[in-house]
């Protein structure tokens, strides 16, 4: 059944939301003030998929990908850039009023740059048993198949039709991949998932197919299948070769601005705990002015780190440890002799850790986070064991998307008192 509704605003993962007397529902790629016409979604009574725009925002724009609207991946390609910005940043100050955390919010930085350097395609069969290969539709299991991406960086051209040939390869194991991309110096690094063994003659497939498209390196699963160049990339002074599927900040700006914002919040800290730090990105700078401890639970990012910081002149000493911070955080009398703490943890935040650097006597915490909730709910942690958030900066890399970053500056009130 049609139903006509009027959007108000839009909710915190893009969707516009409509007010009815039964309760908000949420209509994807709608914008405020629009009339669109909905029909019901299956299983899920307080959403609606768009059938017609009625009236128009004055603020919708053409979207920039032809699979706009379809594709999972992006949210709001169809609004114009003040709007979006000014959405963007209101996510951060409006989880920062729930968690009732006061602080001055900075103006959003955009850190698209050349756009996202990374990417994982997913393959997988559809009708006709034909493989298709690209991202999921929204809050959907059906895949959407591409042949092009818009937001990526320049340097993951061939990433796709690279994708595309892994997935025809490997259709005789008959199973879902994901095919994660990574553009590097020495060209782009694919890491496939989700094959299973292979068999010889397949796996020399897969050598071939990397030798075509002159990826630097392929590995399955995290085992080297081909290597052409070494997928290095360059971290301050520090070069960096990366593991198979390691993690990277989505695009090249937004890595470089949130390593600057934390630069600029250290100051002259002569020893910095870098916790969750993965390959570096701010151990490796930072050393380039203070003695660094740095803890990952991935111990191939922690190799990684410690051969760069080890073969980079000039750099000051680089403690890098293998440790589950979610199970192990640092406590407060490892933490002793730290002048400030660095924490950028995965999206679901670092309760943990949090809880016990509200209990140390750093007198500094730089907070990084890509997930506003987590990051408030991290933040009260802090302030109740007597820190003060003193300053919040949102960063967007993820354009088009939901998503934001947050660098959050917290210092120790003098007295040690909870505020």
């Amino acid at each position: 059944m049609t139903e006509r509704l009027v959007i108000t605003r839009l909710a915190h993962r893009g969707d516009g939301v409509a007010l009815t007397p039964a309760g908000p529902l949420y209509v994807p790629y709608t914008l405020p003030g629009e009339t669109v016409d909905v029909e019901a979604v299956p299983g899920h009574p307080d959403r609606r998929h768009l059938l017609h725009v009625v009236t128009a925002s004055p603020e919708r724009v053409p979207p920039i990908c032809q699979h706009f609207g379809v594709c999972g991946g992006c949210a709001v390609q169809h609004w114009a850039t003040p709007k979006y910005r000014d959405w963007k940043r209101e996510l951060v100050t409006t989880a920062l009023a729930r968690a009732g955390l006061e602080a001055p919010v900075g103006e959003l930085i955009d850190a698209h740059g050349e756009g996202r350097r990374r990417a994982t395609f997913h393959a997988r069969r559809g009708p006709g048993d034909v493989i298709e290969v690209g991202f999921s539709a929204l809050r959907a299991h059906r895949l959407v198949a591409i042949d092009r991406c818009p937001v990526l960086a320049p340097a993951l051209d061939g990433a796709i039709p690279a994708a595309w040939s892994i997935g025809e390869a490997l259709k005789p194991q008959r199973k879902p991949l994901d095919i994660q991309a990574t553009a590097t110096e020495g060209g782009i690094d694919i890491d496939v998932r989700g094959s299973g063994p292979l068999p010889a003659a397949q796996v020399a497939d897969l050598a071939r197919i990397a030798e075509h498209h002159r990826l630097a390196r392929l590995t399955r699963h995290g085992e080297l299948v081909a290597l052409r160049a070494a997928p290095v990339v360059t971290v301050g002074r520090a070069r960096v070769v990366l593991p198979a599927g390691a993690f990277l900040q989505a695009t090249a700006e937004g890595e470089a601005t949130l390593a600057r914002l934390v630069l600029r919040h250290l100051g002259e800290a002569g020893l910095v705990a870098d916790l969750f730090c993965g390959i570096g990105p701010f151990a490796l700078r930072l050393a380039e002015r203070a003695r660094v401890r740095a803890f990952d639970s991935d111990a191939a990012a922690i190799a990684a780190l410690r051969q760069a910081a080890g073969t980079t002149p000039g750099l000051k000493p680089v403690e890098a440890q293998t440790r589950d911070l979610f199970r192990r955080p640092l406590v407060a009398a490892e933490l002793k002799g730290c002048d400030a703490v660095v924490f950028d943890p995965p999206r679901q935040g670092a309760a943990a850790q949090a809880r016990e650097l509200a209990c140390s006597a750093v007198p500094l915490v730089i907070a990084v986070s890509c997930n506003p909730s987590t990051f408030v709910r991290d933040a009260r942690l802090l302030a109740d064991g007597g820190y003060r958030l003193c300053e919040v900066t949102p960063v967007d890399q993820f354009r088009y998307s939901a998503h934001v970053e947050i660098v959050g500056r917290f210092e120790r009130w003098p007295d040690g008192a909870r505020r």
